[in-house]
């Protein structure tokens, strides 16, 4: 199985017209119906079931692109690592970010590395810890940006300068933006948004023997998403501070969880990972100012 046979079954998959796909990959559509043929003939699965005017993918289809999206990037992401070796001034780093504000160091040092190093090429993924530390753990990342303690076995770490902590979000109408901080006791009954890894990571242990009382009404992964919700008065999102405008303008105000709930940033990577010489010179660069 080729990389380049992949790269035509993803754009099929993502053209779903094997005119259009052709068109994007500068072949003759012949060719490309060929090696999708030969493609199904190898895996002896058929992977498209083929309308008049449109191919969606079979159930082995989606599972194939989804293992080929993989390779594909891992594929890019080695060609990429081969070419920088000997270009020393740039190269790409993959970087895999969970949402907080303290991501602003991190943009922080990657703009003081482009003025020693203006070829740097960097690439932004966002996702929770699960969704990141995925990428990281099938050598898709260099490093990852996670919300929680990691797992020392396993990674490799340095911890942002500060910590955010959470709160709930609300409109500035509501009776409980009255008040300066918000207890578990004051969330019962209320419908509440919020993020599933800090649901259980987070407020079940804040909460204690409240949480069974406490109703999650939807969960988002970006809480913007989930500050719409509550925007419209549906209910209130737990979320860390500085993610949602809770300017006067927007109607919204963020007030802090009793007890405080702290959350530190991680900036975490493979242990024995064997970088690139661009991201271990960022590395190196990080992990001075981190520690000052």
């Amino acid at each position: 199985m080729e990389i380049r046979t992949l790269r035509y079954f993803l754009a099929v998959a993502r053209e779903e017209n094997m005119s259009r796909a052709a068109e994007q990959l500068h072949v003759t559509q012949p060719t490309l119906s060929k090696a999708l043929k030969a493609l199904e003939e190898e895996l002896g699965k058929k992977l498209f079931t083929r309308h008049s005017f449109s191919i969606t993918l079979t159930e082995e289809g989606v599972l194939l692109r989804n293992r080929a999206e993989d390779l594909v990037s891992m594929a890019d992401k080695i060609e990429q690592e081969f070419l920088s070796l000997d270009d020393i001034t740039g190269g790409d780093i993959y970087f895999g970010l969970a949402e907080s504000y303290q991501i602003r160091y991190l943009a922080r040092e990657i703009r003081q590395f482009k003025k020693l190093y203006p070829n740097l090429r960097y690439h932004i993924t966002s996702g929770d810890t699960e969704q990141v530390t995925e990428k990281l753990d099938k050598g898709l990342l260099d490093f990852a940006v996670i919300c929680e303690t990691p797992n020392a076995r396993k990674y490799n770490f340095i911890r942002f300068p500060e910590a955010d902590y959470f709160g709930a979000v609300m409109p500035a109408v509501s009776e409980l933006a009255k008040q300066d901080e918000i207890t578990a006791s004051d969330l019962v009954g209320q419908p509440l948004f919020c993020s599933e890894q800090s649901w259980e990571n987070d407020i079940r242990p804040w909460a204690k023997e409240l949480f069974s009382q406490l109703r999650l009404e939807g969960s988002f992964r970006l809480s913007y998403n989930g500050s719409m919700f509550a925007r419209e008065g549906l209910g209130v999102l737990l979320t860390l501070n500085d993610l949602v405008s809770t300017s006067k303008e927007s109607g919204m105000v963020f007030r802090p969880l009793s007890p405080h709930l702290e959350m530190k940033m991680y900036l975490i990577w493979n242990k024995y990972q064997a970088f690139t010489p661009i991201a271990e010179r960022f590395l190196g660069q990080i992990s001075t100012s981190f520690s000052t």
